[in-house]
C-alpha cells in the first residue's frame, strides 16, 4: 500500500442503481438470494440511499469482517465496471507503512481493473479514478466509518467504532461459535499420526500428531464433518517375523500380554536380529506372513495381540496430548486393493515393468509400483485404495495427509494417478481434492535430528513427561502455587508442559525444521505457550478482582471503544474469524499462533497498560473487553489443542 493520501471523506456513497450479477462465492445471484443476503431495509430498486445493515449480511460468515466488506465491494464493482462481471473483490487488512496505517482494510482492485478496461471506458483516466469510483459506488453500511483513496486507487476503509463494539457485544451474548467460518465443503478426512505397530511412538510422530489434530479442530470449528484417521502400519512382511518370534517366546498364547512382552520396541529389535541371523527362522517368518494373509486363526490371533499391545502404548501418548483418532490401518484397506487395481487396469492405467505392475505418470521419471515383482502389495497400492475408499465410500470432499516432507513425491504420484483415474478433478481448486501437508524435522540443539545421548530416537511418552515435570518444578517455585492442592498442581503442570511442546511446534511454519529446546519452550517470556497461558490467567484474575459477576455485566454494560487502545483490541478480536479461515484454507496452524500472540501483546502492552479496568468510570465496558479477549484466547487454545489455565 502506498502512503500518499489523496482523498478522505466521511462515508456517504451514492445510492445503488443496478445490481445484475454477483460472484457465486460471495453474493447470491438470484433476487431472492440477494434479498436474503441484504438487510430488510435494503432495496435493489431503491432510488433513495438506504443503509445496508450488517445484521443480515452473510449470516453464514457473520464473524468475518473481511467477507462482509467483500460483499459491499462486490456490489460496488458490479456498478463501477458492469462490463467486467468476473472481477472478484480483493479485500485485505491494511498493513502499517513506516508505522502508519491509513485504514483498517483495503480494497486493491483498481489497478487490475484499469489493466482490463484501459482504452475502453473514457470516464476513467487511470487507477486512482477507478478507486474513486469504487469508493463512490459502495452501498451505505453501518460497518464503515470513513473511506479514502491512496496512491494507484487503493480504497482504504476505517471501520465504525460503534459497529466494532456492537459486534463484540453480540459475540458475548450469542457465543463465539457465531464467529466460526463457513468453508465450502461438508466432510474432510485428516490422516495424521499413523505410527507403526510394534514400534514406539517417537518425536518424529510428534509433528504429525500435533499438526493433524489442530487442522482437524479448526475444520471442525468451521462446520466441517472431520473423519480423523489413524492410518497405522499394521500390515506387512514384518508381522511374520514378529509372530514367529512371539510363538517361540510364548508357546502358550494365554501367556501373551503387555507385561510379559515388556518393551515392544525391544521385542521388535530382538525379532529383527533373529530374522537377519537365522535362515531357518527367516523362512518360518516368511511362511507366517502367507498364513497371516491367508486368514489362519492362530496367526490372526497373534497379530491382534501384537496390535493391541501397541495400541495401549499409543493411547498413553494420545491421552497426554488430548488427541482423538479413529484407527483405520493398512489392514482395513487390504481387502479392497484387488478391486481398486482391477478398476485401474480396466482403464488401461496399469502396465507390466520388470516383473512388477506399475502406473506411468506424465512428467514423472519413475513409475508408481502398485504390485511388486513378488506379487505383494505396497504403500502405493494401499494409499491408492485408501484414497478411493475415502472418496467413494466415506464421501469426503477434502482428504488431507499429514506426513513429513520426505513423502511429498509419493503422495504427488498417488494424487496424479487418482486424477488420471477420474477420482479427482484435474483442477486442484475444485472438490473433491487431496492435499499433502508436509512438515520438516525436529532437530536437537546440535542442529541434527533430535535423538537421545545413545543415538536412539526419543520416546514421545518420555519427552511429554519431562515437559510436565519441568513445568511442575517451575510452578512450585511460585509462592502462590505452593499452597495449591496436589490435583491442581498436576493439572496445571500438564496444561503448561504439554501446551508448551505443542505451541513450540505449531508456531513455526510447518514446512521448516525446528529446534526442540525445553528451556525456550517453557520460558514465560516471549512467544511461548507459557507466556500466553499466563496472560490468559492474568485476564481472568482482573475479572475476579473486580468482584463483578461477568454475566450480569454482559446484561447491563455496553462496550465503548473511545480510547485508541480499546479500539485496537476490539479490531484485533474481530479479525479472529478470518484468521481461522485463512489457517484452514492454507492448512497453516502458525497463522493462528501469530494471531494469538499478537492478541496477547495488544491486550498487555496497549490496552491494559493504558486503560485502567477495575475502579475506572469505564469499568463495565473494559471488563467486557477483558472477557471477550479471554473467550477468543480460549478458543484459540482449544483449536491448538492447549488446555487454558485460569490462575497462576
Amino acid at each position: 500500500m502506498l502512503g500518499c493520501l489523496t482523498f478522505v471523506a466521511p462515508f456517504s456513497p451514492s445510492p445503488l442503481l443496478s445490481l445484475h450479477r454477483f460472484s457465486p462465492l460471495s453474493v447470491p445471484s438470484s433476487p431472492s438470494g440477494l434479498l436474503k443476503f441484504a438487510s430488510r431495509r435494503f432495496s435493489v430498486t431503491a432510488t433513495k440511499a438506504e443503509s445496508l445493515s450488517t445484521m443480515a449480511v452473510d449470516a453464514e460468515n457473520v464473524g468475518s469482517v473481511k467477507r462482509q466488506l467483500a460483499h459491499l465491494f462486490e456490489v460496488s464493482l458490479r456498478t463501477t465496471v458492469p462490463s467486467e462481471p468476473d472481477v472478484a473483490p480483493l479485500v485485505e487488512p491494511c498493513a502499517a507503512k513506516s508505522g502508519v496505517k491509513f485504514g483498517d482494510y483495503q480494497c486493491n482492485n483498481a489497478m487490475g481493473i484499469w489493466s482490463k478496461i484501459k482504452g475502453k471506458q473514457a470516464e476513467f483516466k487511470g487507477p486512482p479514478s477507478v478507486g474513486q469510483a469504487i469508493m463512490k459506488n459502495l452501498p451505505p453500511s453501518d460497518i464503515i466509518e470513513s473511506c479514502s483513496v491512496a496512491g494507484p486507487g487503493f480504497v482504504n476503509v476505517v471501520l465504525s467504532r460503534n459497529w466494532i463494539a456492537q459486534s463484540l457485544q453480540r459475540m458475548l451474548i450469542d457465543g463465539i461459535e457465531t464467529w466460526a467460518p463457513r468453508l465450502p465443503l461438508k466432510r474432510a478426512v485428516v490422516d495424521f499420526s499413523s505410527p507403526n505397530i510394534a514400534k514406539e511412538m517417537h518425536v518424529g510422530h510428534l509433528r504429525s500428531t500435533i499438526i493433524g489434530d489442530t487442522l482437524a479442530r479448526m475444520l471442525e470449528f468451521s462446520h466441517v464433518d472431520v473423519l480423523r484417521r489413524n492410518h497405522v502400519g499394521d500390515w506387512g512382511t514384518q508381522f511374520g517375523m514378529l509372530i514367529e518370534f512371539l510363538f517361540e517366546k510364548f508357546p502358550n498364547p494365554e501367556d501373551v500380554n503387555e507385561a510379559a512382552i515388556g518393551d515392544l520396541q525391544t521385542f521388535y529389535k530382538a525379532s529383527k536380529v533373529r530374522f537377519d541371523s537365522d535362515p531357518e527362522f527367516k523362512q518360518r517368518a516368511q511362511q507366517a506372513v502367507v498364513r497371516l494373509q491367508g486368514g489362519e486363526t492362530r496367526y490372526r490371533d497373534a497379530w491382534k495381540q501384537i496390535c493391541e499391545i501397541s495400541r495401549t502404548e499409543f493411547h498413553r501418548v494420545y491421552e497426554r496430548l488430548g488427541v482423538h483418532l479413529e484407527e483405520k490401518g493398512e489392514s482395513f484397506y487390504n481387502p479392497h486393493i484387488p478391486g481398486v487395481l482391477e478398476e485401474l487396469n480396466k482403464k488401461g492405467m496399469i502396465e507390466d515393468s520388470e516383473g512388477a505392475r506399475v502406473i506411468f505418470l506424465k512428467d514423472v521419471n519413475i513409475p508408481l509400483i502398485v504390485v511388486k515383482s513378488d506379487g505383494g502389495y505396497n504403500y502405493a497400492s494401499t494409499d491408492l485404495t485408501a484414497l478411493w475408499y475415502r472418496i467413494n465410500e466415506e464421501k469426503a470432499e477434502w482428504i488431507i495427509y499429514v506426513t513429513d516432507v520426505g513423502q511429498q513425491q509419493h503422495f504427488d504420484m498417488v494424487f496424479k494417478a487418482a486424477k488420471r483415474a477420474g477420482w479427482l478433478p484435474a483442477d486442484d481448486s475444485s472438490y473433491p481434492k487431496a492435499t499433502h501437508v508436509g512438515f520438516g524435522l525436529v532437530l536437537g540443539e546440535d542442529g541434527k535430528r533430535f535423538r537421545t545421548r545413545n543415538t536412539e530416537v526419543v520416546r514421545l511418552v518420555d519427552l511429554l513427561d519431562e515437559a510436565k515435570n519441568r513445568s511442575k518444578t517451575a510452578l512450585l517455585e511460585r509462592d502462590t502455587a505452593k499452597e495449591w492442592p496436589e490435583e491442581e498442581v498436576e493439572k496445571t503442570s500438564e496444561a503448561v508442559g504439554y501446551g508448551a511442546v505443542k505451541y513450540a511446534d505449531l508456531k513455526n511454519n510447518r514446512l521448516t525444521n525446528y529446534t526442540f529446546n525445553f528451556d525456550q519452550m517453557l520460558n514465560d517470556k516471549g512467544n511461548t505457550a507459557v507466556y500466553l497461558l499466563y496472560a490468559h490467567a492474568r485476564i481472568c484474575s482482573i475479572i475476579r478482582k473486580s468482584g463483578k459477576d461477568i454475566d450480569e455485566v454482559k446484561k447491563n454494560a455496553k462496550i465503548a471503544l473511545d480510547h485508541e487502545d480499546e479500539r485496537a483490541l476490539g479490531l484485533h478480536l474481530l479479525q479472529f474469524s478470518e484468521v481461522v479461515e485463512e489457517a484452514c484454507t492454507n492448512l497453516l496452524p502458525n497463522v493462528l499462533c501469530e494471531y494469538l500472540y499478537n492478541l496477547s501483546e495488544i491486550f498487555t502492552k496497549k490496552f491494559y497498560s493504558n486503560c485502567q479496568v477495575v475502579g475506572s468510570p469505564e469499568e463495565g465496558s473494559r471488563l467486557l473487553l477483558c472477557e471477550a479477549t479471554a473467550i477468543v484466547m480460549r478458543k484459540c487454545f482449544y483449536l491448538l489443542g492447549i488446555v487454558p489455565v485460569y490462575k497462576i
